[in-house]
């Protein structure tokens, strides 16, 4: 029986990682889910705006962190809709622009926001440090039209607003160093309140960004996503993957612990021979 466990077939183990995704898929299981206190001060800060505040939301991310960061985008995005705060998307990352006015035309056709009025999307600009920095002195200077192509004049939701000083919040989705650079270049010199989203691998270089406050707050991968939904109590993609995972985490956790208990058993066995 040992000798079987040590010696298992890859395929079984392949089979069972996809028993652990589909099943709990289909049943539609899920796990509660705890929300941890970089998420919740992003989400008390959106809360304590007034409605008619401003946001503005860097896509900076490509299609391969999709997974992660796009079920962010969409939690925030709703949350700021239904508080009736105005936001602002653009993107740093070339990959990020279809991205970035996709994700918010989903999130207004589901809270009835309306585009030039509620939001608007600018897009991407070459140069980050000079989209970054050029912004601080007008954003019309930098994205002379929207998305569409539409002249920032015409659109009613940009009226009185030329800078980041008619910003509350800058937050920056992203999958490699730019939120290090609107730290860097934004908080620092405009003392720009800056909050992000990040994937899973870069979580631990933001930590000391909340430390010295930086940061206001902090969606920590797909983690994040699924803590923001819950505290705007709308369940959704982010939530049932996070469910799948932690399904898929308990079976490579138990695949570990019986390999180990069947080697040091068989160990024990030939040393006794």
């Amino acid at each position: 029986m040992l000798k079987k466990i040590m010696q298992i077939d890859r395929r079984i183990i392949f089979i069972l990682v996809a028993l652990a995704v589909i099943i709990p898929t289909l049943l539609k299981v899920s796990f509660p889910i705890t929300v941890s206190e970089p998420t919740r001060k992003l989400y008390d800060y959106i809360e304590d705006l007034p409605s008619g505040s401003t946001v503005l939301i860097a896509f900076d991310y490509g299609p391969s962190s999709m997974a992660e960061l796009q079920p962010m985008g969409m939690a925030f995005l709703r949350h700021c809709f239904q508080k009736k705060i105005r936001v602002i998307g653009m993107t740093l990352v070339t990959d990020g622009a279809t991205l970035g006015y996709e994700i918010m035309q989903e999130a207004a056709k589901t809270t009835d926001a309306i585009d030039g009025e509620d939001y608007v999307y600018l897009g991407f600009r070459p140069g980050t440090i000079q989209v970054m920095l050029g912004m601080g002195t007008t954003i019309s200077s930098i994205f002379e039209s929207d998305y569409k192509e539409k002249p920032l004049a015409e659109i009613p939701m940009m009226a009185g607003i030329k800078n980041y000083d008619q910003i509350d919040l800058v937050l920056d989705l992203a999958s490699s160093s730019t939120t290090e650079a609107w730290i860097a270049y934004i908080n620092t010199r405009y003392n720009q309140k800056i909050a992000a989203g990040v994937t899973g691998v870069i979580i631990s270089q933001m930590y000391p960004y909340l430390q010295t406050e930086q940061l206001i707050g902090l969606m920590p991968g797909l983690m994040g996503a699924a803590e923001y939904e819950t505290l705007i109590d709308t369940p959704a993609k982010a939530t049932k993957r996070m469910s799948v995972q932690s399904f898929v985490h308990l079976l490579v956790f138990g695949l570990v612990i019986l390999g180990n208990v069947a080697f040091f058993i068989q160990k024990r066995e030939n040393e006794n021979v």
